[in-house]
């Protein structure tokens, strides 16, 4: 029986990976924190693991993370205030599909959508 997913995305840099998620997301670092080329962050119930990539063109990335949230409009406005870039195409939209939704880029262009039903708002 299946029971989580913890996506594992690239990443050029250990530590501005962990910078952003940590500092700019407020994820915290989980495992063994010394392996240098490999990375797990939690935050609330969402576990994300990054291998390293040094050669990776963030431009040719697609790297893409679905993430539901409750509170969708309060965590943007969080992150907004913490000065986290919005994606410049994607910001918090009600979508036709009945989702709320907007995205942001790492700095390595892995794209992490945040979505919640619009019916939960």
């Amino acid at each position: 029986m299946l029971t989580h997913i913890h996506p594992k995305l690239p990443m050029r840099d250990k530590s501005i990976t962990r910078n952003y998620y940590v500092d700019g997301l407020g994820f915290t670092e989980l495992g063994n924190t010394d392996f240098h080329d490999y990375l797990m962050l939690k935050k609330d119930q969402i576990e994300i693991h990054f291998f390293l990539f040094r050669e990776l063109n963030p431009l040719e990335n697609d790297g893409q993370v679905y993430i539901r949230v409750e509170n969708i409009e309060e965590w943007y406005r969080s992150l907004e205030k913490r000065g986290i870039a919005i994606h410049p195409n994607a910001p918090l939209q009600h979508k036709p599909w009945g989702q709320s939704e907007f995205s942001l880029l790492d700095p390595d262009h892995n794209l992490l959508t945040f979505g919640q039903d619009s019916k939960m708002e």
